[in-house]
């Protein structure tokens, strides 16, 4: 398995299938990578070092790869691959119409209507993805123990909500736990039952804090 890819990027094309793909020279090999549209703008110059989180996938003996700008972004699109129905190019099409912290958030409230605003995506297929996907999440953060450490000012539903998203954008348990009861002093947050406002003040508060 090819965890990552560091190299050179040589060219950026758009395939008749509105794939997004980055020619990567890594070695005297030009790896093709399909990447999100968005990542474009995230990339440096041609012709700099680029780092790629890579998936790869074999279809008819034939390797494919798909490149990310964070491992975070990258474990997402193999959860999203994971959900019955859910191929590359959908998994793709919702990370590349969210946000990370958004799209999490959405799975993990049931958010349905902001799923479904990525091409291609319905309210049914939008309704699974955030039933599977926060079944795993909720196994995951019962397995990290994280129902037991103690959250101090944030309701427990509200609560679940924000562990779980920052879990899945892949802080670890103390960060998570830390980060709440850090944001929790403040009362426009403290007073807040908007899941979205607690998850972005604690990812600005994890992003100052290393």
């Amino acid at each position: 398995m090819i965890g990552y890819l560091r190299g050179e990027a040589i060219a950026i094309t758009q395939t008749t299938a509105n794939r997004t793909l980055l020619i990567l020279e890594v070695g005297g090999i030009g790896y093709e990578i399909q990447i999100l549209p968005r990542t474009i703008v995230q990339l440096p110059a041609l012709g700099d070092t680029v780092k790629l989180f890579t998936h790869v996938q074999l279809r008819d003996e034939v390797p494919y790869l798909y490149g990310f700008i964070s491992s975070a972004e990258r474990d997402l699109f193999r959860q999203l691959i994971a959900v019955s129905g859910i191929g590359n190019q959908l998994a793709i099409s919702l990370l590349d119409t969210l946000d990370l912290p958004e799209l999490v958030q959405a799975i993990v409230t049931g958010n349905s209507r902001r799923l479904s605003q990525a091409p291609g995506v319905g309210k049914k297929t939008a309704e699974r993805i955030s039933l599977e996907l926060r079944t795993k999440l909720a196994a995951w953060r019962s397995q990290s123990h994280l129902d037991d450490a103690p959250t101090i000012g944030i309701p427990p539903a509200l609560g679940e909500d924000v562990e779980m998203t920052l879990l899945a954008l892949g802080y670890s348990i103390d960060e998570t736990i830390q980060a709440i009861g850090a944001i929790a002093v403040n009362p426009d947050v403290r007073e807040s039952r908007d899941s979205e406002v607690w998850i972005k003040s604690a990812i600005a508060w994890l992003s100052r804090s290393t």
